[in-house]
């Protein structure tokens, strides 16, 4: 059996861990080619489980594994090769393999997970982005799990600077979730790496996101929560960053705003409270310049001056999302002079609609 099917094999075997794939290379003398081998098999300490399924393997699930890594070109790291991630050895009970399609070099430089709602405030959206674009700028590479909200924008903010990026994924790597992210993916893996610990064709479960977001935090030096509910998976990496012994950072919000409370919570628990990228980079100790921190340049149209009756609007809508009803109970107009009036205010790209109605101020 050739190097690559016995990879495959390790990286699909149930059970098997980072530590008992090194036991395995260091029984066949460091020769992956011979870590199947029925003496190397006797002398390794492996799970029962796994030892039966490397002993009798899947011909037919192997078969289609080198199917799809010959196809697709991933590369497929085991926890003794050179590339796997150090940060990631440090975690509890890490993988035994890396899937990867794009640089998998990328895996080992310093890293800062950013995460948050899938139904971020355009105020929290804008933030992810602008901050992503200040930590790449200053060196760093966004790591994050490519959902819709806070993850994707903190992608973009990476790579619309030129930055790497790393999307850590809950499925096989042969398929895409969420599929409206299909291009983002493709832009990722020519900028930076998409990495999973499943095997191609594993499905979609709810129970791979945690194991996901466990790797999302393990990567990273630090994480940094940018909005979140009470009942919150980003609370999920947050916590393994902190079991982790990595930095946990969160940014504060409203205290009337749902997207704020797991931020809260997060800081009351001893989380870094964070009101720009200067002090996550300070307690990391990265080094940066002032001006690397600057946001993007304004859309045109944007920092004109307003109307009185526009700058009225504008404070009433808030950076909380307020619907139509309350803007006009705030400002006291009526809703037919205020629809026209957002519209004017979102093109101009001062505000943005939310659910619900609603319309949010982007900073």
């Amino acid at each position: 059996m050739d190097a690559l099917a016995v990879r495959a094999l390790l990286a699909r075997a149930p059970g098997l861990g980072a530590s008992h794939v090194q036991a395995l290379v260091a029984a066949a003398d460091d020769r992956v080619e011979h870590a199947l081998d029925p003496g190397t098999l006797a002398r390794a300490q492996i799970p029962a489980q796994a030892r039966g399924c490397l002993s009798s393997p899947d011909t037919a699930a192997l078969r289609m594994d080198l199917q799809w890594l010959r196809a697709s070109g991933a590369a497929l790291l085991l926890s003794t090769d050179a590339l796997y991630p150090a940060q990631l050895l440090q975690i509890s009970a890490p993988p035994a393999a890396l899937f990867v399609l794009g640089n998998a070099r990328t895996l080992g430089q310093p890293q800062l997970a950013m995460v948050g709602s899938r139904s971020p405030t355009p105020c929290g959206r804008r933030t992810a982005r602008d901050f992503a674009a200040s930590f790449a700028r200053a060196g760093l590479t966004i790591t994050s799990g490519l959902a819709v909200g806070i993850d994707a924008a903190s992608h973009e903010g990476a790579l619309g600077v030129g930055g790497d990026t790393i999307a850590v994924c809950g499925t096989g790597l042969d398929r895409i979730y969420p599929t409206q992210h299909a291009d983002l993916a493709a832009r990722i893996r020519r900028q930076g790496a998409l990495i999973s610990e499943f095997p191609p064709r594993t499905p979609l479960r709810g129970s791979n996101f945690p194991r996901r977001n466990r790797l999302i935090s393990g990567l990273a030096l630090g994480t940094l929560v940018v909005e979140a509910a009470r009942r919150s998976g980003s609370l999920i990496t947050a916590r393994h960053a902190g079991d982790q012994g990595r930095e946990v950072f969160a940014i504060p919000g409203s205290i009337y705003s749902p997207h704020s409370c797991g931020c809260h919570k997060l800081i009351r628990d001893g989380a870094t409270l964070v009101q720009g990228p200067a002090d996550v980079l300070a307690e990391l100790r990265i080094p940066f310049q002032e001006e690397a921190l600057i946001t993007a340049p304004k859309r045109p149209g944007v920092g004109s001056a307003l109307d009185k009756e526009y700058e009225m609007l504008l404070d009433a809508v808030g950076f909380e999302p307020a619907t139509v009803d309350a803007i006009a109970v705030r400002t006291g107009l009526a809703g037919e002079v205020i629809a026209p009036m957002l519209l004017m205010l979102e093109l101009e790209g001062r505000i943005a609609p939310c659910a619900g109605g609603r319309y949010g101020r982007i900073p």
